[in-house]
């Protein structure tokens, strides 16, 4: 196998994430010319080591490292050994940073200033691939991809903007209670991030932090409980899998089935065989009282 053969490269835009583009490459020979970019680039190197010089120094990211590159900022970069590297990369319009910025401000139209190019952070490092990765296969909702990028940014951003910014959290119960009321009421919907800030009157990441801090789990898994609580109904009533998928708001019935195993620990045909044998078992024994 030649070298240039081992270089594997996927680049794209998740269709709910528009001011997102993803890359996923592994590079053997590639030695990138001097540019800058627009926006953020930031990502995390899994295998290899990926060597560049950024901001008056060169530097080097090896496996579990996070890469970044500001708005900017020109920077080339190569392998640092013969197996080259590979990598996960967000590449995020200014726009994505300048709302992580206001969420945990209130500050308008502010880009964070990160003076590293290298991070050795492991929690921020596997945050980065574990999006990276869930984002391959477009199955999260879209409430579930803004929150978990949201977060990702939020936490990057307090933990290297060049000023850390904090804020009150205190608990508001109410805003809590008409989220969940919301997602209660529309389950089978898209539901977007917005949409929630909107209906609470509280800035997205705020509503994130509070509902978090209130019910145990973001809005994406509560509402992800929701669907599997509602599909549960459905299959107790004897509704087909396909049916309840689709109703119930998930992608697909193959998504469904991993969703509803995650929360009850069984798959969705094994929980509507075991719940239709009882019905059935019961249906039988107040036949034969009568």
């Amino acid at each position: 196998m030649t070298e240039l053969s081992k270089e594997r490269i996927k680049f794209w835009r998740p269709r709910q994430l528009p001011q997102v583009e993803l890359l996923h490459a592994s590079y053997v020979k590639q030695s990138f010319s001097r540019h800058f970019h627009d926006g953020f680039a930031l990502g995390v190197v899994e295998q290899g080591a990926l060597r560049f010089s950024y901001r008056g120094e060169r530097l080097t990211a090896f496996p579990g490292c996070v890469n970044l590159v500001i708005p900017g900022e020109a920077h080339d970069g190569e392998a640092a050994g013969a197996d080259g590297w590979t990598y996960r990369m967000f590449y995020l319009e200014n726009a994505v940073m300048e709302r992580a910025v206001f969420e945990l401000s209130g500050k308008e139209k502010q880009l964070p200033f990160i003076a590293a190019g290298v991070l050795h952070d492991v929690t921020l490092a596997r945050a980065i691939a574990r999006l990276h990765q869930q984002l391959e296969t477009d199955e999260l909702p879209l409430l579930e991809q803004q929150s978990r990028l949201l977060s990702l940014l939020t936490m990057f951003v307090a933990r290297y903007g060049e000023k850390r910014i904090q804020r009150n959290w205190a608990a508001d119960a109410k805003a809590v209670a008409m989220v969940k009321d919301y997602l209660e009421a529309m389950y089978a919907s898209n539901v977007s991030l917005e949409e929630l800030s909107l209906l609470c009157g509280l800035s997205s990441f705020h509503m994130l932090r509070q509902f978090r801090s209130a019910v145990g789990v973001p809005p994406h898994a509560y509402l992800k409980q929701v669907r599997v609580r509602q599909a549960q109904l459905f299959l107790r009533q004897g509704l087909p899998l396909a049916y309840v998928a689709q109703e119930t708001g998930f992608a697909d019935q193959c998504h469904f089935s991993r969703q509803f195993k995650q929360i009850t620990g069984v798959s969705p045909k094994q929980y509507s065989k075991n719940v239709q044998e009882k019905s059935f078992l019961r249906a039988t024994m107040k036949n034969e009282r009568r």
